[in-house]
């Protein structure tokens, strides 16, 4: 039974969870929601006395345009498939039924940065410090991998019962090298406050660059429970980037550390190239001012090993991407589960949860 069937939307029919619950899956009540997609609370039933709270989002492709089924959703179902990371939230399973997929993933017991930020208000410093580390260490895994993510903002960012934070929403995401050589992005993609200078002037830009500005926007967003820049108009803005019409506030611009203010000024630096990389920074001195950040930790160092196995593999023997419309068809003619569930992605039993950094830090 489910406890909450007459919460859910009338798009996921009773059938839907009937099959659903055949795996042990039991979907409850919505917790946001999109155009073509929604997000709903839900509870794997591992077996009679084990049970862990997901959330389930689900996508309805019968209700979506076509640039989205034949290009954004095929990359971000690839990607969600080949990525695994302990500050990136897991998705555990992946299921497709006629026109939906449901992707189940971790469930975030304290919901986003920004939702944090309006109840808690600015983050201090050594806590910045701390979730700025672990972003890191995901971007530069997917970086690795050569993926850029392209939605980045506090509302991507979630955080744990262990108060760690995990990257998520990969509806954006693409890869970006092919045949040796870089892949330009022409797609304006993500939320206008946290899009580089580069992607709001229109012209092909390099997607994991424009990844370290909305680093950048984050960081300094935490670190003044504010945004940078408040422009709506894409002119007035652009022209702010550009000419570094931004500043600390004055409550917390005493309280920072020459390197925490030297860190945000070269994430949001207007040039492109002459912003860090997700490893240069991790690398850097401010995170350096805490030394038991600058360590991988077993599972992060074996992953990212994993990650650039991957990305020469592919360099040696010049990985050309396929269309997503293969890529999409190859996607649908994966296993198929009972009860017409094709299966996409299974729990990976061997996959370790993420550990708290430090004893310490909750």
């Amino acid at each position: 039974m489910c406890p909450a069937t007459e919460k859910l939307d009338l798009t996921t029919t009773q059938s839907d969870i009937l099959v659903l619950q055949e795996k042990g899956f039991i979907l409850e009540k919505i917790i946001g929601e999109g155009s073509y997609a929604k997000v709903f609370k839900a509870t794997h039933m591992v077996d009679e006395t084990r049970h862990s709270v997901m959330a389930c989002k689900v996508i309805d492709t019968a209700q979506a345009p076509r640039d989205y089924l034949t290009k954004f959703l095929p990359r971000e179902l690839d990607i969600l498939i080949r990525i695994n990371h302990p500050h990136i939230v897991h998705v555990s399973n992946i299921f497709q039924r006629r026109a939906k997929y449901f992707i189940f993933l971790r469930f975030a017991e304290n919901g986003d940065l920004l939702d944090f930020l309006s109840q808690n208000g600015a983050v201090p410093e050594n806590q910045s410090r701390l979730w700025m580390r672990q972003i890191l260490s995901g971007i530069n895994y997917i970086h690795t991998m050569n993926v850029a993510h392209r939605d980045l903002k506090c509302e991507n960012i979630l955080i744990t019962a262990n108060y760690n934070v995990k990257i998520t929403d990969f509806g954006f995401a693409r890869n970006v090298r092919q045949r040796d050589r870089d892949l330009l992005s022409e797609t304006y993609c993500g939320s206008l406050s946290y899009a580089a200078p580069e992607v709001l002037k229109g012209v092909p830009y390099l997607p994991k660059l424009a990844d370290m500005w909305s680093i950048g926007i984050i960081l300094y967003t935490m670190l003044n429970k504010a945004l940078p820049f408040n422009e709506t108009s894409v002119k007035k803005l652009y022209e702010k980037q550009v000419m570094r019409k931004w500043r600390f506030r004055t409550s917390v611009v005493n309280q920072l550390s020459t390197e925490c203010k030297l860190q945000v000024t070269q994430l949001m630096e207007p040039e492109a190239k002459a912003r860090p990389s997700a490893a240069a920074t991790f690398n850097g001195p401010w995170i350096a001012m805490d030394t038991r950040l600058i360590k991988l930790t077993f599972l992060e160092e074996s992953l990212l090993k994993q990650a650039q196995e991957e990305s020469l593999r592919k360099e040696r023997e010049h990985f050309e991407e396929e269309s997503e419309v293969e890529r999409l068809a190859e996607l649908r003619r994966k296993g198929r589960g009972k009860e017409g569930l094709k299966v996409l992605k299974t729990a990976d039993s061997n996959f370790a949860k993420s550990q708290p950094l430090l004893n310490d830090t909750e």
